[in-house]
């Protein structure tokens, strides 16, 4: 039998439990029975916090856009260089990825009710965070200035993509922290000004 736990810690912890079976097994295919079994409850112990499904994945939404949205703002200290900021955004990422790895899955899910939208507009925050910290890099001659910011903020994105797709084929998210750092510097000095540029 399960230890009785405040509400808040209970909830966090089905959260928690519903991301981990997400990666294991597909977000379409989480049940609330199969969350109850990990933990040792009842279904109706987990309907008591989250009283329809579709509570628990507004949950799960909020949860990882307030994980994205605090690794955007922790890379935004004015007082690093741009590389240093991209750098805390492109690895914060990763991290991300890695402590949640159902992220990915959630994100382009056909139907993980309606939480696509959410997920997708904090990417699109990440993306535009990277994008202006790419600008800001080429404003201050750390990278070169004769390709658009857009672009160069895609290639890097590219690297996350890459280390996560290669993460869901293998099933092993160390993948993203063990080669992160590597391929992040290799794309980071292709970009760097060269020369009277």
């Amino acid at each position: 039998m399960s230890v009785r736990k405040p509400a808040k810690d209970r909830k966090l912890e089905i959260v928690q439990t519903a991301l981990t079976l997400a990666f294991e097994t597909g977000p379409e295919r989480v049940t609330t029975g199969m969350i109850a079994k990990s933990l040792g409850l009842t279904q109706p112990a987990i309907y008591k916090h989250f009283p329809r499904k579709d509570d628990l994945w507004l949950a799960i939404e909020s949860t990882l856009r307030a994980q994205i949205k605090a690794n955007i703002l922790a890379a935004s200290d004015p007082s690093l260089t741009p590389i240093a900021r991209l750098r805390l955004l492109v690895m914060g990422h990763l991290n991300l990825v890695y402590k949640t790895p159902a992220l990915p899955e959630i994100m382009v899910a056909r139907n993980p009710r309606g939480m696509r939208t959410g997920i997708q507009i904090s990417m699109t925050d990440f993306f535009n965070a990277l994008t202006g910290t790419v600008e800001e890099a080429q404003d201050n001659g750390f990278f070169r200035g004769n390709t658009p910011a857009k672009d160069l903020a895609a290639l890097i994105f590219g690297v996350i993509q890459s280390l996560v797709l290669r993460m869901l084929v293998n099933r092993d998210p160390n993948i993203l922290l063990a080669d992160g750092e590597r391929l992040l510097d290799l794309q980071l000095s292709a970009f760097a000004r060269q020369g009277d540029e």
